[in-house]
């Protein structure tokens, strides 16, 4: 897994032309049954992906966090709203907060997320692999492809299996 990790963002480089192109045709038309096909492709993938031997995303990248994560996070933490954002986060250039460093500050040693049953909605929905109108998020889709193996996977799996005019 580690050497896939390592490669990923090269391998997402060398297909970036390919999967863009297939993603354009795509969002001109979707196929009516794309929602229910992309469940199946983050079903079977994530049967065979454990997020805890990899960990890429909580290690290069830092999700945006809501006014509800915050609220939610810095009530678990027993702290004022802004207490948890002076402490843990700061405002990037499209204005959204995000974490001060990364890594997550809230990764463990053992890739166990310290505050998982609160943790911000981007996290628990990452690699957004099963979002509905799947075709509205491909930029964002096209970037966790170098990120995440699994979203690597589905993607190149999801080409293969999805075929568009």
């Amino acid at each position: 897994m580690d050497e896939f990790i390592e490669q990923l963002p090269n391998l997402a480089k060398d297909k970036h032309k390919e999967t863009a192109a297939y993603f354009k045709k795509l969002k001109r038309k979707p196929p009516k049954d794309l929602d229910y096909q992309m469940q199946e492709l983050h079903d079977e993938e994530f049967e065979r992906t454990d997020c805890l031997t990899c960990a890429n995303c909580c290690k290069t990248t830092g999700p945006l966090f809501t006014d509800r994560d915050i609220s939610r996070i810095a009530k678990h933490f027993r702290m004022k709203d802004a207490q948890f954002i002076d402490t843990y986060l700061r405002i990037d250039e499209d204005n959204d907060y995000v974490l001060q460093e990364v890594p997550c500050t809230f990764l463990g040693a053992d890739n166990y997320c310290m505050i998982y049953d609160v943790r911000p909605k981007a996290c628990a929905e990452f690699p957004h692999t099963d979002r509905k109108k799947f075709q509205q998020i491909t930029n964002i889709t096209l970037k966790n492809v170098a990120i995440c193996p699994a979203a690597y996977n589905i993607v190149e799996q999801m080409k293969e299996r999805i075929k568009l005019k």
